[in-house]
Parts: structure tokens; sequence; C-alpha cells
């Protein structure tokens, strides 16, 4: 099992360095999108490791809502850039 967790941390990897990389916000803001879904599905992970079913739902609840709020930021700075 924990070597499922470190292949997921360097998957985790590849958006950060996208993030790093881009000078463009909109490609960032979807590069922390992933990073927050990867996130969330190892929080999700871990608790089926563990069988503790709180830490479960906030992993839910990031995936359902912190995605959502991100992307509407994001397409917010990206009508602010075009005026």
């Amino acid at each position: 099992m924990t070597i499922i967790l470190i292949l997921m941390l360097l998957i985790l990897l590849i958006p950060i360095y996208e993030a790093i990389k881009n000078e463009d916000v909109w490609q960032r803001m979807l590069a922390f999108s992933s990073i927050a879904t990867k996130t969330s599905i190892m929080i999700l992970v871990v608790s089926v490791i563990r069988k503790d079913w709180s830490i479960g739902v906030v992993g839910v609840l990031i995936l359902s809502l912190g995605n959502a709020a991100l992307m509407l930021l994001a397409h917010i700075m990206r009508r602010l850039e075009n005026l």
C-alpha cells in the first residue's frame, strides 16, 4: 500500500511542475485544480486503508466543493484579464 501512495505523490509532481513552468493564469489554475483533485483522491485512499470514514468525508468535500470554487475563480480572473 505504501508503494501506491509513493506513486501517487510522484504523479502529484506533474501538475506542480506545470504550474511553475507556465505563465498563463488559466493554465496555472487548471494545474492547481489538478493538484486538489489528486490530493483529495489520496485522502480517500488513506481513509480506506485506515478504515476511518471521517477522513473520507473530508476528502469527498474537498473533491466536490474545492474544485468548483477554484475553477470559478480562474474563470473570473480570465474575464478580468480580457477587460
